[in-house]
């Protein structure tokens, strides 16, 4: 963080020397003339914008990293869009694109995440009293058969 810092403070000295350049030489050579009070206050502007992006930059990269997909199975959250099977989850502060395992799932309805699917999550409704983190495929006929969602869940759970 150090090194962004020096970075950040060498840059926004030579930001504000470019301001002082354009204004007080540039802009004259083609009829603009703007006086020290406004030069003075577009630099403070522009250093408090360098201030704020700083800020703003600092924060997002103190965040924990995203979490990954594996590590989402088992985890609660809540429906944010109707699952009609399709839909939107809000799960640890995040949104993602999700799919219901089995049935419609209404929104603010609580969710577990059964599985994963490239990069969409398979979620059944936390109330339904399903076991596990298999998920049921209600078109399958021949229960022997594991669900694409089941074998998924089944190989994240390996170490």
């Amino acid at each position: 963080m150090r090194t962004r810092l020096i970075f950040t403070i060498v840059s926004t000295i030579l930001e504000e020397a470019a301001i002082v350049v354009i204004v007080r030489w540039g802009l004259p050579s083609i009829g603009v003339d703007i006086p020290w009070p406004g030069l003075i206050a577009l630099m403070l502007a522009w250093l408090g914008w360098s201030v704020f992006t700083y800020r703003i930059g600092s924060r997002a990269l103190r965040q924990k990293p995203l979490v990954r997909l594996p590590a989402m199975v088992g985890s609660k959250g809540t429906a944010v869009s109707p699952l009609t099977p399709d839909g939107l989850v809000k799960i640890q502060g995040e949104l993602w694109v999700a799919k219901s395992a089995a049935g419609t799932i209404e929104t603010g309805q609580e969710v577990v995440v059964v599985a994963q699917d490239r990069l969409k999550l398979v979620v059944r409704a936390a109330d339904s009293g399903q076991g596990g983190t298999g998920a049921i495929d209600e078109g399958n006929d021949n229960q022997d058969q594991p669900t694409n969602c089941q074998t998924q869940a089944e190989r994240l759970q390996r170490p």
